[in-house]
């Protein structure tokens, strides 16, 4: 792959790392902002029916849950930018072969083929 690529692959990822970070960052403070008004007591935002306990304790699981996703893309991103700075970017890493431009530009942290990971998710079935 050549360096221009390589550099505008580099672009798109950090631009993703940025937006998912921020989006990480903003949920993380939501979850900090609600617990931190459950322990201050206040009553306004401390609910005392089960059924409302049963929501917050809700939306809390779902703020991790994506938090965790998030944090998981992160990882494969920086995979990514870890393979363009030791040139093995856009290699697949079952076959060897060169990954799709139009894979790299849909998944840019992809790390197989789409004939590999066809194969893959097809042996997970």
């Amino acid at each position: 792959m050549r360096a221009r690529e390589l550099k505008r692959y580099e672009k798109l990822l950090l631009e993703r790392r940025a937006a998912i970070f921020q989006e990480i960052e903003r949920m993380s403070a939501d979850a900090r902002k609600a617990t931190q008004r459950e322990a201050s007591g206040e009553l306004s935002s401390h609910t005392f029916h089960m059924a409302d306990r049963g929501t917050d304790q809700s939306e809390r699981e779902k703020v991790f849950m994506l938090s965790s996703k998030g944090k998981r893309y992160l990882y494969h991103i920086d995979e990514a930018l870890r393979r363009i700075k030791d040139k093995t970017y856009g290699k697949c890493h079952k076959c060897g072969k060169n990954i799709s431009a139009e894979r790299l530009k849909a998944v840019p942290h992809a790390r197989f083929c789409i004939e590999c990971k066809e194969a893959e998710e097809n042996a997970k079935r």
